[in-house]
């Protein structure tokens, strides 16, 4: 039986409720609200819902399957508003099912927040979706369309160029003014004295002062402003010659950071020579032109006779990246043996690191591109550029190693004549084509290597020498602390009694100390490294030349079960970022360093004692990115590191046996001398010889064959030295009864 309850709307509208009670069980399945002339349909417990059929404003109620509470089907039809008059409904039928039995029980109806209403569109099926409407056509398009400028391009993604953080920024803003000033002295034959400094601003704890001094050959005044304000200009992208900057980015992007997050400009003084005037630059960047804006310029007094001094205030976190700041003046002195730099600090002492060498680094001469490494497009744009009337002259004049006899083999090999006009090689790309494929037929002599300035196998060596003193100085101070901070926490605590083996090993680090310093081995604050370097000779990639050079440092009190130290550099400049996407890394990893007496985990660094410098000097070093951080996986670049690391391991792993084999002879005369006693009196009883004569052949025959003259030096030199001797039978038993 169905039953129906009219209920009026809020609006005036009629409200439908329809209870369907299906014959075999009682449910009651509610079919939905009807207002303002349409039904909705709902579900009521396990029953679904469906969307009727409606004829004349009529609503079905829907169909109760017989015997199955809630299983039945609820159609819910629409009310014509216009049609039957407002809101009237039909009477709900169910179909299938006689009269349930009494008592008849009834299901409860569900809560109202699990009812589903679904509206019907009012649209009719039948009729076509309405087109999208255009929004915006090409011409509408075209006005929106402008330039771009470098400068506005690198502003919005200065994450290219080493500004992704505050952290990096500070150190990437101090790595672009010393690489300039670096350059600027080496170029103009002056010894380089930096002074880095950074400061806080009162009140902000976010903000700081970066300020590079140097003693260089200064600024021209017009030159200032384009340098600090304008990006991708600069000297040194069109020449091929080895330098640290290259693209004519570095600083002003630096100067454009600190614009960006403080609204300041970078400020300038400059002095070209004595006697000269001095000025000072107030310089912004606009970043919509890539132009220079000049703030104000005055004359001013310097003492010094020429140099320029870099200021600018930026957002930066010296908290995080002050480690990376003292990394990166550690190993720029390291890579610059000629170098003094003082680092002042915010809150800590001064950092002085004294020059290494007075001897400055061999100049780079510039060079001409070598045709091995120029492409068809390059080839044809020098061809359009070239003042030389034929393709002869222009192969021999804008070329390094292009002779007359090599340009007419090239000629040949390309099949062209040798009466060729420049300008049709410029308009004929299947002309270039030809002459570039008779470029590789042909066999041309590899750059010269004067572009470069490698540091040096001695250079190398005096530069780890200073490192490893400032470095082991540092170390020095930490440890005391600590140590006497756990002392005064022990108080008197019984020392733990050491092992055997723990005593040998101490006897055999102490001869090991006592040995006499092998070539290569330096005692830098009392603790022995052994130092060797390796250059191989110049190669070539792309046509461009390139040295690779390699130091190692190993021993000292450095952990045996640490991975070593890897220090990167480009052009004398270190890389502290992106290790693991270094060419440089991948070559050290792949360099199987257990046949040189060092563990080495599968796909990893190896362990040990040891710090490792691997340094790439070329006339363009193949960078990953502008931000200057890894050096590309070039396969010449990598041969030509492995080589160098290997070098270096061979005499590495010599040094490595030497000791391992002196430590071992101390050893075996150890345990001859425990028992040299024992067995001579037990001989003496055997056979009733004299006990001291036997003791003393036992003595002669146990030290010929334990090494012999080195191990007796050896033992004399740690019996010489009171914290490394051997302890006497009286002071072990002493120290056991304790």
């Amino acid at each position: 039986m169905a039953k129906g309850k009219a209920k009026s709307g809020r609006d005036g509208g009629q409200g439908v409720q329809l209870e369907l009670l299906s014959p075999a069980s009682g449910a009651r399945a509610t079919a939905g609200k009807a207002s303002s002339g349409k039904a909705g349909a709902s579900k009521a417990g396990a029953s679904k819902a469906g969307a009727g059929k409606a004829g004349a404003g009529k609503a079905g109620a829907g169909k109760a399957g017989a015997g199955k509470a809630g299983a039945g089907k609820a159609g819910a039809g629409k009310a014509g508003a216009g049609k039957a008059g407002a809101g009237k409904t039909g009477a709900a039928r169910a179909k299938g099912g006689a009269k349930a039995p009494a008592p008849r029980s009834r299901a409860k109806a569900p809560p109202s927040d699990e009812i589903e209403v679904a509206a019907e569109a009012e649209t009719p099926a039948s009729e076509a979706p309405a087109k999208p409407r255009r929004k915006a056509t090409a011409e509408q398009m075209a006005q929106r369309q402008r330039e771009i400028s470098v400068s506005e391009f690198f502003a919005k993604n200065r994450h290219l160029l080493g500004f992704d953080s505050p952290t990096k920024a500070l150190l990437t803003t101090v790595k672009e003014a010393v690489d300039n000033s670096l350059d600027a002295c080496e170029e103009s034959g002056i010894l380089p004295d930096l002074t880095i400094e950074i400061r806080a601003v009162p009140g902000a704890s976010d903000r700081f002062v970066v300020s590079v001094e140097d003693n260089g050959p200064g600024i021209v005044k017009a030159q200032v402003p384009k340098i600090f304000g304008k990006l991708l200009y600069g000297s040194k992208f069109h020449r091929l010659k080895q330098s640290r900057g290259q693209q004519g980015i570095g600083i002003s992007a630096a100067a454009m950071y600190g614009q960006i997050t403080t609204g300041k400009p970078v400020q300038v003084w400059t002095k070209t020579g004595k006697g000269r005037p001095a000025h000072r630059l107030e310089v912004q960047l606009d970043t919509r032109k890539n132009v220079p804006v000049v703030l104000s310029d005055t004359e001013v007094d310097l003492e010094k006779d020429h140099g320029t001094t870099v200021e600018l205030e930026l957002q930066a976190d010296y908290g995080r990246g002050q480690r990376y700041l003292l990394r990166y003046v550690e190993q720029t002195v390291l890579a610059n043996p000629h170098l003094a730099l003082t680092f002042l600090r915010p809150g800590a002492d001064p950092l002085v690191f004294p020059r290494a060498s007075t001897e400055p680094p061999k100049e780079a001469l510039e060079i001409k591109p070598h045709p091995h490494g120029v492409e068809v497009g390059t080839l044809m744009l020098m061809a359009t550029e070239s003042k030389y009337r034929d393709v002869r002259s222009f192969l021999q004049n804008s070329f390094s190693r292009v002779s007359g006899g090599v340009a007419d083999e090239i000629l040949g090999n390309a099949g062209l004549k040798r009466t060729l006009r420049t300008q049709q090689l410029a308009d004929d790309r299947e002309l270039a084509e030809k002459l570039r494929q008779g470029i590789l037929d042909t066999r041309i002599m590899a750059p010269s290597t004067n572009c470069l300035s490698p540091i040096g196998d001695e250079l190398i060596r005096q530069g780890l020498i200073s490192f490893l003193s400032v470095v082991e100085e540092e170390a020095e101070e930490l440890p005391q602390l600590e140590l006497l901070e756990k002392g005064a926490r022990r108080g008197r605590k019984k020392a733990p009694v050491k092992t055997s083996e723990e005593k040998q090993a101490e006897l055999e680090k102490a001869a090991a100390d006592a040995v006499p310093p092998e070539p290569g081995e330096e005692i830098i604050k009392g603790k022995k490294f052994f130092i060797v370097s390796s250059t191989r000779p110049p190669k070539v990639y792309r046509g461009n030349p390139f040295q690779v050079e390699v130091g190692l440092a190993y021993g000292g009190d450095w952990p045996q079960d640490k991975t070593i130290e890897l220090y990167r550099f480009a052009n004398r400049v270190p890389l502290l970022f992106q290790r693991g996407a270094c060419g440089v890394t991948d070559a050290v990893m792949k360099t199987d360093w257990k046949k040189y007496e060092l563990q080495q985990p599968r796909g990893a660094l190896p362990v040990g004692p040891m710090a490792l410098l691997v340094h790439i000097a070329s006339v363009w070093v193949p960078f990953t990115s502008e931000s200057k951080e890894a050096i590309a996986h070039y396969p010449e670049l990598l041969a030509e590191i492995r080589l160098a690391l290997q070098d270096c391991g061979r005499k590495l792993a010599a040094f490595i046996r030497k000791r391992k084999a002196a430590a071992y002879e101390l050893k075996r005369r150890s345990i001859f001398e425990l028992y040299i006693d024992e067995l001579a009196r037990s001989l003496h009883e055997i056979t009733g010889a004299d006990r001291e004569k036997v003791k003393g052949d036992l003595v002669v025959l146990a030290r010929e064959i334990t090494g012999g003259e080195e191990t007796d030096e050896i033992l004399d030199r740690v019996a010489s030295n009171p914290k490394k001797r051997r302890p006497t039978d009286e002071e072990l038993e002493a120290e056991e009864e304790r």
